[in-house]
C-alpha cells in the first residue's frame, strides 16, 4: 500500500521514487489525509485538464488551498472557470503572444549583457538572486506596464511568499504576508491606472477597463489578477534557468556543444522544462462525479495534477530520468495543458533562451559553489534559491 503525503520529509527529499510507484501501481491516487486524488500518469493529466465539466477551478490549485486550506481562494486568473475565465484571458492573453514577445527580447537581451559583463568582472555570480530573478521580474514589469524600478521589491515579496516552512515544507504566516502586500501593491497600481488611463495596450490597462457581464472589476479583484501575473512571471524561471546550469556542469559535453551551436539552446532549455519542472502540481475541485482507471472521484475531493510525475512518465518518454537536449519531445505537461494552460510560456522560453546564448559563451566552463548553493524542497516547488557560480574574471 502506498502512502504518498507530499509534506513529508521523504518526499519532499526525493518526490520522483514516490513518482515512479505511483505510476505503477496507483496511477489515481486518494490520500485520506487531505480527501484529494493524485494523478500520476502524462496521459491521464493531459486528458483531464481539458475538463471543465466535473472539475472546477474556483476552489483554488495550490495545495495551501486544496490540501491544507491555509490559503484563501483569491480571485485570480487561474482559479475562475469559463465563460469569466475565457474573457479575462482573452483581454490580456495578446501581451503574451510570440509576436508581443519579440519586442520584449530586446530588454531581456540588453539586461542580460549588462548582468553578464558585470558578473565577468567579479569572476562571480549567483545565478538565482543576481540574475535569474532580475531578469524575470524586469520583463514581467515590461510585459504587465508596472514600474520597474518597482522590480527588486516586487521580487523580494514573490520570494518571500514562496519560503515555506522548512520542517514541514507548507504555508507560513510570513509567507502570506507577504502575498497580502503584493496584492495591496498591485490594487494600488490597478487604482493609479484608472484615474488615469493611458490608452496603452498593456495587461494593466486592460484589466482597469476590464468588464464581465456588465459590471467591472473590484480594485481588489483586478489586483488580484495582477498580482498572480507578477507571481507567474518571476517565480518558477529563475529556479529553471539554475536547473540549466547544473545540468549543463553535470553534463560538460552538452554545455561545450550549446557554445558551439547555439541553436540547440531552446531544446535544451525544453529538457529542463520537463527534467526539472519546478512546480510540483496544481489541482482542481471535483464537482460532478466520474470515474478513472476504476476509481470514483465525487464531488467535494480535491484532485492534483502531478506535472513533475507526469514529465518523467515511461509510457511517453523514453528513458525519461536521462537528460538529453536532443530529445525534442512532441508535447510536455511544464506549462500544463488545456484552457488554463500558462499564458506566459512564450516569455519563459524566450527568457531561458537568451539567458543561456548570454551566459555560456561568457562564463565558460563554470563551476558550481555547492557549499554556499541553496536548495528548496518544498511540498510545491523544488529547485534552487540561490546557486553561486564561480569562473575565471575579465
Amino acid at each position: 500500500m502506498i502512502d504518498y503525503d507530499p509534506y513529508s520529509e521523504a518526499v519532499r527529499r526525493d518526490p520522483h521514487s514516490m513518482y515512479r510507484q505511483l505510476r505503477a501501481e496507483d496511477p489515481v491516487h486518494f490520500i485520506e489525509k487531505y480527501q484529494v486524488w493524485v494523478l500520476a500518469r502524462f496521459q491521464d493529466i493531459w486528458d483531464v485538464s481539458n475538463d471543465t465539466q466535473h472539475l472546477t477551478n474556483t476552489r483554488g490549485t495550490a495545495p495551501a488551498q486544496l490540501m491544507t486550506k491555509d490559503q484563501p481562494v483569491g480571485p485570480v486568473i487561474n482559479t475562475v472557470d469559463p465563460p469569466e475565465h475565457t474573457a479575462v484571458r482573452s483581454a490580456i492573453r495578446r501581451n503574451f503572444l510570440p509576436r508581443n514577445v519579440r519586442a520584449l527580447e530586446v530588454h531581456a537581451r540588453e539586461l542580460c549583457e549588462t548582468m553578464t559583463h558585470e558578473a565577468i568582472q567579479r569572476g562571480e555570480l549567483d545565478a538565482v538572486r543576481e540574475f535569474g530573478s532580475m531578469l524575470s521580474v524586469t520583463i514581467v514589469c515590461h510585459a504587465v506596464g508596472l514600474p520597474l524600478e518597482d522590480g527588486p521589491y516586487l521580487s523580494s515579496l514573490v520570494q518571500g511568499f514562496f519560503s515555506h516552512d522548512p520542517d514541514t515544507g507548507g504555508m507560513t504566516a510570513e509567507g502570506m504576508a507577504h502575498l497580502g502586500e503584493l496584492n495591496d501593491y498591485c490594487v494600488d497600481r490597478i487604482r493609479e491606472r484608472r484615474r488615469n488611463l493611458r490608452g496603452i495596450d498593456d495587461p494593466l490597462e486592460r484589466l482597469a477597463t476590464f468588464e464581465h457581464a456588465g459590471e467591472s472589476y473590484a480594485d481588489e479583484v483586478a489586483g488580484s489578477h495582477v498580482g498572480m501575473l507578477v507571481i507567474g512571471g518571476s517565480e518558477t524561471f529563475p529556479k529553471l534557468l539554475a536547473s540549466a546550469l547544473v545540468r549543463l556542469a553535470e553534463y560538460p559535453h552538452f554545455r561545450k556543444e550549446l557554445r558551439g551551436n547555439p541553436s540547440l539552446i531552446p531544446d535544451a532549455f525544453d529538457e529542463v522544462l520537463r527534467f526539472d519542472m519546478p512546480t510540483q502540481f496544481l489541482g482542481r475541485t471535483v464537482v460532478e462525479p466520474f470515474e478513472l482507471h476504476g476509481r470514483q472521484l465525487e464531488p467535494g475531493h480535491g484532485l492534483m495534477y502531478l506535472y513533475a510525475s507526469g514529465n518523467r512518465d515511461e509510457r511517453e518518454f523514453d528513458q525519461p530520468d536521462l537528460f538529453d537536449i536532443h530529445r525534442r519531445p512532441p508535447r510536455i505537461l511544464s506549462f500544463g495543458s488545456g484552457p488554463h494552460q500558462c499564458l506566459g510560456r512564450h516569455i519563459a522560453r524566450m527568457e531561458g533562451r537568451v539567458a543561456l546564448e548570454t551566459l555560456l559563451p561568457a562564463l565558460g566552463d563554470y563551476e558550481i559553489d555547492e557549499d554556499r548553493a541553496v536548495r528548496l524542497q518544498t511540498e510545491f516547488v523544488q529547485g534552487y534559491g540561490s546557486l553561486p557560480l564561480r569562473f575565471s574574471a575579465a
